[in-house]
């Protein structure tokens, strides 16, 4: 299923080691690598100077020391958080209280929708429910900086709050979590909602940035063609549940028993939580079926 995706897994960097992809943007890497993060958090410098940072990354000593030390010398004026999940947020309030600067994002962790998973969400840990922004971004406002401009663009999906931010001057977009360059996003409930998730990348098909900085992994090179394989990729899973719905009702343990061939166990409650979130939008859109809200333990059938 991932074959339609040009997956780029060619990262260099080396936790704590600080590195410049473009001008005008470095990064320092977390040392969080795993399943969910690849090689680690990225986290990214703008400017020179007075700059801004994206996405401080965990709450680990290390790396918030790492951070503070690539901008020695430098005044710290704006900290953007894309979304919040623990580990992308949690350090902004370590880098605040070193360099006084303000923390910008579009609010407070919140669920998609109500919790109807039928038992505990193996992702729950990863909220950061302690996060609150001293500024709430929302969609298209800008904020200006030293030689910078950055748009905030609404990005939910992944998160309900997830949002995207576009340097204006070099067209370039810190997406966090929603277009990764190694692999695709999980799209999880309560968390995640996947007709945000689908709106948003079609949103973001649309705009002309060329170039995606990602929380994890790579750079994303030619964006919107690989914004469409995602579009493509999710649409083909989604095609994929249906064909199984059509051989006859189905729980998600079995959907994705069938449909994830090879999956990494570790990876199994992601992706039942990753086929919740398509039967939910195929519900809301009339074409599956369950008794009741949709959850983890239901079974489904073809809507007739």
């Amino acid at each position: 299923m991932n074959d339609d995706i040009p997956f780029d897994k060619t990262l260099d960097l080396v936790p704590g080691r600080l590195d410049a992809p473009m001008p005008g943007v470095r990064r320092v890497m977390a040392n969080n690598p795993g399943p969910f993060t690849f090689k680690g958090t990225v986290s990214y410098i703008l400017g020179r100077g007075k700059v801004a940072i994206v996405d401080p990354g965990p709450n680990d000593p290390g790396h918030i020391q790492a951070l503070l030390d690539a901008v020695r010398g430098e005044t710290v004026t704006h900290i953007f958080v894309t979304h919040t999940h623990r580990d992308h947020s949690p350090a902004a309030s370590a880098v605040k209280s070193a360099t006084g600067a303000a923390i910008y994002a579009e609010g407070p962790h919140r669920a998609a929708r109500p919790l109807h998973i039928g038992e505990h969400n193996p992702l729950d840990a990863s909220a950061d429910r302690d996060f609150r922004p001293d500024i709430a971004l929302k969609d298209g406002e800008t904020i200006s900086g030293h030689g910078w401009t950055i748009e905030a663009v609404a990005t939910p999906g992944h998160t309900a709050n997830h949002m995207a931010f576009a340097w204006r001057e070099a067209n370039v977009l810190f997406v966090g979590d929603h277009v990764m360059a190694w692999s695709t996003s999980i799209v999880a409930p309560p968390d995640g909602a996947m007709n945000d998730y689908m709106a948003s990348l079609d949103k973001l098909a649309r705009r002309g940035e060329q170039i995606y900085f990602p929380g994890h992994g790579p750079v994303v090179a030619n964006a919107p063609r690989f914004v469409n394989a995602y579009i493509l990729h999710r649409k083909a899973r989604e095609a994929a549940i249906l064909h199984q719905l059509a051989k006859g009702a189905s729980s998600i343990a079995s959907l994705v028993d069938s449909i994830y061939v090879g999956l990494d166990p570790r990876l199994s409650g992601a992706a039942r939580l990753s086929v919740l979130a398509h039967l939910e939008d195929l519900v809301a859109r009339g074409r599956v079926a369950t008794d009741g809200e949709p959850a983890i333990d239901k079974v489904y059938r073809l809507k007739t």
